[in-house]
Order: C-alpha cells, then structure tokens, then sequence
C-alpha cells in the first residue's frame, strides 16, 4: 500500500540563519515529519500561501496536519488581546484557518497539535482561554503531565489509558466551536483533545507528540488518511 501523503503547516519567520544567509524563511521543528513518517506517512511542509489555494493544496493530500505556533489573534474568536498574549501571526492565521476549512469541507483527516487544536476550535465557532497560570514552567522547556481520555471518543479509541504527554502551552480552550467534543482533560480539567464526531476523522491535541514517542495519535491519522 502507498504511504499516505501528509501535509504539516509551517511558521513563517521574518529572519532566519544558516551559515552566512539571513533570510525570511518558512519553518518546520523536525520533529513534526518524522513523527509523520515514523507512522508510515511521507510528509510534506505546507508553507503560508493565499487563503484561496488551501481547497487546490489540500486536494493533492491524503491528511493534514496544523502545527503548533504563536497564539492565535484573539480578534478571530471577537476578544480583546490579554496582555499575556502574543504578537499576531495575520498570515499564517489566515492560511491555516482556510487549511481546515478544506479539509473539514473535502472530508480529508485532520489532526491539529497545540495551536492547531485551538485554531480549529476558533475556526468553529469557539473561544479561547487567553492565559493559563503554571502551564508553563520554564520558557522553551517542555514539560510533561497525565492526559486523560473520555471514554468512548476518537481519542481513547487510540491511546485508552491515562497517560504522560509532552506539553508546552499557556491557552487553551474555552467555550467549544460548533460540533466539537471534548475526548480528553488534564486533571485540573483543562481540554486537552477534541474531535468532531460524525464525519471525516478530525482530532486534535494541546500537547506536542512530536516532542515525544508515542506516534499513536499521529498513527490514527495515517491510517485514515490511508
């Protein structure tokens, strides 16, 4: 069987180095495709393009993933900006947000880590938690906490048992986007997976599984995608 192709989402960095050139570059923490093709998947890297290509890039994909990232523009969920929030990133909110838009609307799997689990809740309908105090404990240190599944989602359908996660993030979700389910909570009950029930396979985590081992959930994708 062919290995499905998946596209990443990638950050778009205004000065990037690598030996003697300085210059604006799309990027991607390794991490992400080989956590990709260590589930049997070839991975490729979707840089920011025009919002209205995202239905002709998605169409040439087997699944999508939308990376982790800066903290999405409260202006999208109808916020003010928290002190604590990060600078906006207009284009690649854009780019991602037509990004599930396709797939939601193609029926191609989607999988979203930390940012993208937020996005797609946003691109939904939905808020977000703009801090969360003692997330995180030292800035570029991921950490790690107990993940727990609901019973009977997508989620647990893969990874059944409590569980120790990679995790580096300081928002969250709030109020869920249209459809949404919760299919896993840390113990102090913030939303740590969701997943949109009753149509193509779309799930997405806070914490980052390309920081770790375990490739079940990025495994879940593959095989639909498949």
């Amino acid at each position: 069987m062919a290995r499905p192709l998946i596209g990443v989402s990638t950050y778009l960095e205004s000065a990037a180095r690598w030996g003697v050139w300085e210059l604006e570059a799309a990027l991607l923490p390794a991490g992400y495709p080989r956590l990709v093709q260590r589930a049997g998947g070839l991975a490729v890297m979707l840089p920011p393009d025009g919002p209205s290509r995202a239905a002709a890039v998605v169409a040439r994909l087997d699944g999508v993933v939308v990376a982790g990232g800066p903290d999405v523009d409260p202006a999208r969920y109808g916020a003010e900006r928290s002190p604590r929030t990060g600078p906006p990133a207009h284009e690649r909110d854009a780019w991602e947000l037509a990004l599930i838009d396709a797939a939601l609307a193609s029926g191609t799997p989607l999988l979203g880590i930390c940012r993208g689990m937020q996005l797609l809740n946003v691109a939904l309908g939905g808020t977000l938690v703009q801090h969360l105090d003692g997330h995180v404990k030292d800035v570029g240190v991921v950490g790690h906490h107990d993940v727990i599944p609901v019973a009977g989602s997508l989620y647990a359908s893969l990874v059944p048992e409590v569980s120790a996660v990679p995790t580096y993030h300081h928002q969250a979700v709030d109020r869920l986007g249209e459809g949404l389910r919760v299919s896993a909570r840390a113990a102090d009950g913030t939303v740590e997976a969701v997943e949109l029930p009753g149509g193509a396979w779309a799930l997405a985590v806070q914490w980052h599984p390309e920081m770790g081992d375990d490739v079940r959930v990025m495994g879940g994708l593959v095989n639909a995608a498949s």
